[in-house]
């Protein structure tokens, strides 16, 4: 593995190390400001006074930054997939910190995990060497990349303008493809952008190119659709579900992009190719094991002031005949109150 591709390498394993650890240490602030006041999920506000979010949030900042230098010195074919490696660290600690139990079947999910990863490590391609901003754009107006965005913007607009009115409230496919073919993107303009700012500090002034701003107002458009719709998927659907899917999706197309702009697998051997497509494929199936094994949070009470709807319990008389009566009409002694199996939960 040359310089290059280890300084993006370990930048992406701190940036998954500080991002799943951020989850962890922002829920135990959500924790403790719900137990002093409503929550967030009712529209509660108070965790914003809560040190222990604040920290929390600093950690995902710092570990976002590594991930954005990481694109700078690595190809994304290395460092999206191995954004799966939060996912363990977040399973991890929340088994030791927030006792949420992590099964045998997520450990099996977190060792695919493992294991893909190394694999993706040991036959990422390496990346070329740029050293201006217009040889970047030179890329980005390739005939290959200007279809791949031409087609990615026309079935994004497609999905926004007409499937997400009409299918987004019960297709999850709607939502999760919009931040993804959106995503592959951002990908792209923050990488063009990351390697501008590099050559800036080392003394070239990239600066100066249009091109290097609109790369930049590319990325802010592109970061400011995808977060829309990936908390309207979140809001919609099951976390469980919406994370592998997305994470395939958008790891999926950031690599096809980043195939197609940077030429990334140009001179790899089928070999190679193969091995990192049964990496990622196994670091895929690994994130559906391990989410498919987390327990749901236990339903919030947004109105404390809702009546308990009425309870109607079955008697069984001293006869054999059966009596039913409302909760609120109270049980007699002489009888044995029969419940709904489904009712303490």
């Amino acid at each position: 593995m040359y310089s290059s591709n280890l300084k993006g390498f370990i930048l992406a394993m701190v940036s998954s190390a500080f991002i799943g650890a951020s989850f962890i240490i922002k829920k135990k602030g959500l924790r403790r400001a719900s137990a002093s006041g409503p929550g967030a999920s009712v529209g509660g506000y108070g965790y914003l006074l809560e040190p222990l979010w604040w920290v929390g949030m600093i950690t995902m900042i710092v570990g976002e930054i590594a991930n954005f230098v990481a694109y700078i010195y690595a190809p994304a074919g290395l460092v999206t997939p191995l954004g799966a490696l939060s996912i363990i660290v977040s399973a991890v600690l929340a088994h030791f910190l927030l006792k949420e139990k992590l099964q045998k079947m997520g450990m099996l999910g977190c060792l695919l995990c493992i294991v893909g990863s190394i694999v993706i490590v040991l036959h990422a391609p390496q990346e070329i060497s740029l050293n201006s901003v217009e040889e970047i754009w030179e890329l980005a107006i390739q005939p290959a990349f200007l279809l791949y965005t031409a087609s990615a913007v026309a079935v994004a607009l497609v999905l926004i303008l007409y499937c997400a009115p009409r299918f987004g409230q019960t297709n999850i496919m709607v939502y999760i493809g919009i931040c993804s073919i959106i995503g592959s993107l951002t990908v792209m303009s923050i990488k063009a952008i990351g390697i501008a700012i590099k050559l800036t500090l080392e003394g070239t002034n990239q600066l100066k190119y249009l091109q290097t701003w609109v790369f930049g107002t590319v990325a802010i458009t592109c970061i400011i659709t995808q977060l829309n719709y990936l908390n309207m998927a979140l809001d919609t659907f099951n976390t469980a579900v919406v994370s592998p899917i997305y994470y395939a999706l958008f790891t999926s197309f950031t690599i096809l992009a980043s195939a197609i702009m940077f030429k990334d697998y140009s001179g790899q051997s089928a070999s190679s190719i193969a091995s990192e497509l049964c990496g990622f494929i196994t670091v895929l199936s690994g994130t559906a094991v391990l989410h498919s094994t987390r327990e749901p949070d236990p339903p919030t009470v947004t109105d404390l002031y809702t009546p308990i709807s009425p309870k109607v319990s079955w008697y069984i008389q001293g006869n054999g005949e059966l009596w039913k009566q409302k909760d609120e009409d109270g049980s007699p002694p002489s009888f044995i109150t029969i419940l709904r199996q489904d009712y303490f939960k």
